[in-house]
C-alpha cells in the first residue's frame, strides 16, 4: 500500500493507493493496443507507400511518415489523457493516474509513452523487472512521469484533515 499526503490551501489531502502488478492484465493492455497500432501502421503504409520491387516491400519516407506520428500521439498521449485510458487499458479496467491519485496532465501521457519503446523491449522484460521491484508497480515510463497503473479493484482511500486549528 502506498499513501501520499499533499498540503493544498490549508488542508492536508492523504491518499492510500492499494495497487497491485496486474501482470496479466497490463500485458494483455500493451499487446491489444501495439496490435492495433501495428495494424494502422501496416495499413497505412501499404495504403500509401512506395512499393519497392527489389525489397519485395512498401514503405513510407518524409512527410508521408508524419500521420503515422501523429496517430501514436493522439492515440496513446491524447486518448490516455483525456479518458484515462487507451482502448487496450478499457478492455481490461485499467485507468492511468498521477501519483497523487488524480487525472494525469498530458505531458505526464507523453513522458509514459516516449519510454515505450525500452519498457517493452526484449518482451516486456525490463517493465516487468521495474514492475516487480517498485513499491508503486510502476514501469520505467511510469517512474519518469510519476504516474500509476491502477484497476477498478485498487483501493483508493481519499482523506481530508483541516490543518488550521479552530480558536476556542
Amino acid at each position: 500500500m502506498v499513501s501520499i499526503q499533499a498540503a493544498v490551501a490549508g488542508n492536508i489531502k492523504r491518499m492510500e493507493i492499494n495497487t497491485k502488478p496486474h501482470f496479466g492484465k497490463r500485458i494483455g493492455a500493451t499487446i491489444l493496443d501495439y496490435g492495433l497500432m501495428l495494424s494502422v501502421f501496416i495499413l497505412y503504409v501499404r495504403l500509401y507507400g512506395t512499393y519497392d520491387s527489389n525489397e519485395s516491400s512498401y514503405s513510407v519516407n518524409g512527410f508521408k511518415s508524419l500521420p503515422l506520428i501523429g496517430f501514436w500521439l493522439i492515440y496513446f498521449v491524447f486518448v490516455e489523457y483525456k479518458l484515462g485510458a487507451t482502448l487496450g487499458h478499457y478492455v481490461f479496467d485499467l485507468k492511468v493516474i498521477d501519483i497523487k491519485g488524480e487525472k494525469t496532465k498530458i505531458i505526464q501521457n507523453l513522458k509514459r509513452h516516449l519510454i515505450d519503446f525500452f519498457d517493452i523491449f526484449m518482451w516486456g522484460i525490463p517493465a516487468m523487472i521495474a514492475i516487480k521491484n517498485t513499491e508503486k508497480n510502476q514501469r520505467l515510463g511510469d517512474l519518469w512521469a510519476k504516474t500509476l497503473v491502477i484497476h477498478s479493484t485498487d483501493k483508493l482511500k481519499k482523506q481530508s484533515r483541516n490543518k488550521k486549528k479552530k480558536n476556542q
